[in-house]
């Protein structure tokens, strides 16, 4: 199953050029992914019924060619691939003209809301979901075990706040890539936007915590990870490539 939706750009969603950012980006694939889910009966509205969520472990996000203010998006998603407790999520943006502007890819976790640990899919959830298992946007597949740098060139320290935080009690996981651009060195910073990121989630940040981002370049890449203030906990690793 194909699912899509039509999103407008809208003014707090473009940087530089008037051009959509990669935030906005990925929070429309959000909303499409979670639209679907909706369609299919495992949405935010049904838990109380199901007693399941979906949380994301991991996105991979190429830009083409990149939409600027005011064009109306056509996003189209659909799962490629259930295995046991996580589901693999592929999509496409087109502009108006029908060109494919963006292509994308996701892994997501099920856990039970009710305890909070991993959940099995259950083939009548998985079924309801139609799985494309022909069809997927990249031929690599997503890289789900990012390295963490051996050396560093910049880092901050960051206290996470109110306002960072989701309906699940974490810091949500587009801030990550926020925090991850206050981390780059001034010149990388000015070199936006980076038309590929890599996002890979490894332990979730809540209310009150204090964590560390730390700035590397290796094999072109600009790397942010993401750690706990004693640098013992592994937050999150991010790439981003120009």
């Amino acid at each position: 199953m194909i699912y899509q939706e039509n999103f407008k750009i809208g003014l707090k969603d473009i940087g530089i050029k008037n051009e959509v950012t990669n935030i906005a980006l990925l929070e429309y694939l959000e909303d499409v992914a979670a639209y679907h889910s909706d369609s299919v009966g495992y949405g935010i509205n049904s838990q109380k019924e199901t007693k399941v969520s979906w949380i994301l472990l991991n996105w991979k996000l190429k830009v083409i060619k990149r939409p600027k203010y005011g064009q109306i998006l056509t996003i189209r998603t659909w799962s490629r691939k259930i295995v046991k407790c996580c589901a693999y999520r592929d999509f496409e943006i087109y502009d108006e003209n029908h060109n494919l502007c963006v292509i994308a890819t996701s892994k997501w976790l099920l856990i039970s809301s009710l305890t909070g640990k991993i959940a099995k899919v259950e083939e009548t959830m998985a079924n309801r979901y139609e799985s494309e298992t022909e069809k997927s946007v990249f031929q690599e597949a997503i890289t789900e075990k990012l390295k963490e740098p051996k050396n560093y060139k910049n880092s901050i320290i960051y206290n996470v706040k109110r306002k960072d935080i989701d309906i699940i009690g974490h810091m949500h996981n587009l801030y990550y890539l926020d925090l991850a651009y206050e981390v780059l060195p001034e010149e990388v910073y000015k070199q936006r936007p980076f038309n590929e990121v890599e996002i890979m989630y490894k332990r979730e940040i809540k209310l009150g915590d204090t964590v560390i981002g730390k700035y590397s370049y290796e094999n072109d890449k600009h790397i942010v990870v993401i750690q706990s203030q004693d640098e013992k906990t592994l937050h999150a690793i991010l790439e981003l490539k120009k």
